[in-house]
Parts: C-alpha cells; sequence; structure tokens
C-alpha cells in the first residue's frame, strides 16, 4: 500500500527550496572563481515541526515501528526540516549547484526531539574542500526545540563531481564492498515507486527518484533509491534487530552514499562490528556504508 499523496501538504518548504535552487541554477551567469569564505553566516529558522500522522506512515515507510516515537520525532527524519536551511547556505556559490549529489552526514542525537514543539534551526556552510576531481561542500546544523535546546546535531556533506576528475590512468579503483564476514540483519524488496512514497514524506522530489525518464536523462538506468531513504531503513534495522526496538539506544549514525541503488531492488542490512552496510550480500558491492555508536 502506497503512502497517501495528502502528505504532500507538509512539505511546502522543502518544495519550496527545491524550486528556488532549480531556477537559479537555470538563470546562474558566470561569476568569480575565488572560493567563498568559509564558514558562511549563521542561519536561524523556526519551523512548524512535523504533524505525528506524517511520523507515523515515515517510521513505517523505513521499516521502523511507530509505537516506539508516540512522543518523539525520528532523529533519521532530519532532511525534512534541515534542507531547506541547508540549501540556504549554499546559495549564490559560485558552482553549478544544479549538480550536487548527497555525500553522506553525520548525526548525533543529544536528546530526544519532542513532537508538537516548534523546531529551532541553525545551521551554516562550515567548510569546502576543493580539488581537482569534485567539490565537498560541509552543511552543519542543529535542531532544538523550547524543552529540548540543541536536542540534534548534524553534519551533511554535498558533492559536486567535476567533469572529467573520475577519469585516471590505469583500472579503475573499486568500490565499498559489503565484507565477507558480515551478519545479514534484514532483507528489504524494494518496490520502483519507493522513491515517489518518500518524496510524499519528505519532500525531495528531485524527479530521478521517481520519473524514469529522467532518471535515465541522468545516466541512471532507472529511478534511484533517495540515499537518506536507504539510511533511514539501515538506523530502524539496527534498532529492530540489534537493540530489541529501544529508539534511543543508538547516540550517534553517519553514513556515506557509495553507489545509486537502483529500484526495484532486493538488498539487505549487514553488520560488522559498529559498522553497518547495505547491499546485496556478503562481498559484493555496498550501497551505504556507515557506523553507529550507543550511548
Amino acid at each position: 500500500m502506497g503512502v497517501s499523496s495528502r502528505f504532500i501538504l507538509e512539505q511546502r518548504r522543502v518544495i519550496g527550496a527545491l524550486l528556488r535552487t532549480g531556477f537559479e541554477a537555470s538563470k546562474e551567469k558566470p561569476k568569480s572563481a575565488a572560493k567563498p569564505t568559509t564558514p558562511g553566516p549563521l542561519l536561524k529558522e523556526t519551523v512548524t515541526p512535523p504533524s505525528p500522522e506524517l511520523i507515523a506512515a515515515y517510521v513505517r515507510h523505513v521499516g521502523g515501528d511507530p509505537s516506539g516515537y508516540r512522543s518523539t520525532v525520528p532523529p533519521h527524519l532530519f532532511p525534512q526540516w534541515v534542507f531547506p536551511l541547508q540549501t540556504a547556505s549554499l546559495r549564490g556559490l559560485p558552482y553549478p549547484m544544479h549538480k550536487v549529489l548527497n555525500g553522506g552526514f553525520r548525526m548525533v542525537r543529544r536528546a530526544n526531539l519532542p513532537q508538537g514543539e516548534a523546531l529551532q534551526l541553525e545551521g551554516r556552510l562550515s567548510n569546502i574542500d576543493e580539488d581537482e576531481r569534485r567539490v565537498i561542500f560541509h552543511c552543519d546544523s542543529t535542531t532544538g526545540t523550547a524543552s529540548a535546546p540543541g536536542a540534534l546535531e548534524v553534519s551533511m556533506q554535498a558533492i559536486i563531481p567535476k567533469r572529467g576528475g573520475d577519469k585516471k590512468s590505469g583500472p579503475k579503483k573499486a568500490g565499498p564492498r559489503v565484507p565477507d564476514s558480515a551478519k545479514e540483519l534484514a532483507r528489504w524488496s524494494l518496490r520502483a515507486d519507493a522513491g515517489r512514497d518518500f518524496a510524499k514524506l519528505t519532500g525531495d522530489i528531485n524527479p530521478i527518484h521517481w520519473i524514469p525518464p529522467a532518471a535515465r536523462a541522468s545516466g541512471f538506468r532507472n529511478v534511484i533509491l533517495h540515499g537518506f531513504s536507504t539510511s533511514a531503513r539501515a538506523y530502524e534495522g539496527l534498532v529492530r534487530n540489534v537493540f530489541s526496538g529501544n529508539t534511543e539506544a543508538i547516540r550517534a549514525f553517519e553514513c556515506r552514499f557509495t553507489k545509486p541503488l537502483i529500484l526495484p531492488a532486493k538488498v539487505g542490512l549487514y553488520r560488522s562490528g559498529d559498522e553497518v552496510f547495505v547491499g546485496e550480500a556478503p562481498g559484493g558491492p555496498a550501497y551505504l556504508v556507515g557506523k553507529f555508536e550507543t550511548q
């Protein structure tokens, strides 16, 4: 059963940020090659929290148990409110922002985010790491409420590959793989419309996740799953299969998105110590490589 389209009404802020980014990219003019100064200005915003109905639908969609979040907001839902702040921190930079890819993130939960309280956000572009192959933007943010200030800290990485930057002499370097010794914790059968449903729940309407012609135009065989959907499924897989449903067990979670996950797909969640992987089988390519810390 798919996700109700009524949740799109809660995504006006995210969708607006995406549309502004697309419009500004289409109007870009040549700019100075000088590297912008970092850290950038601190941006602050207070936003309406996600509704209990959206939270429950989102948790079910990514494989979690909504009863574990009766009074709190899942920390991995942060893109739904942080993404517009991130796009604002990147606005006006002299780079082709329409080519930005999601590289990964680190998330630290200092306290639970209570449901129903306005979210108080602070964020900025903290650093730009550039070489001949790519540009990496590091964007930091803090989310809190009146009763839980500074509850969630997130550092996201956005990447712009440079033309020809991945063409080097010699054999192409193999990407990360799931360790042969990793233990499978869960297995997922992901439908072709998983990206469309995640877009309804978070507002990330990038067409490569739900419109096949747009995905093929970007070089993919079919639509690809949102990286944040993969990471949320990994997080909830740990909660369910390692921590017996304790949603407060994980203090910190970080991951890199290492390979596009083309839909539909059947993949597994694997654990090796404090590391997690999403892939098709041990020894095979990893779509996500992550690490978690407990309380």
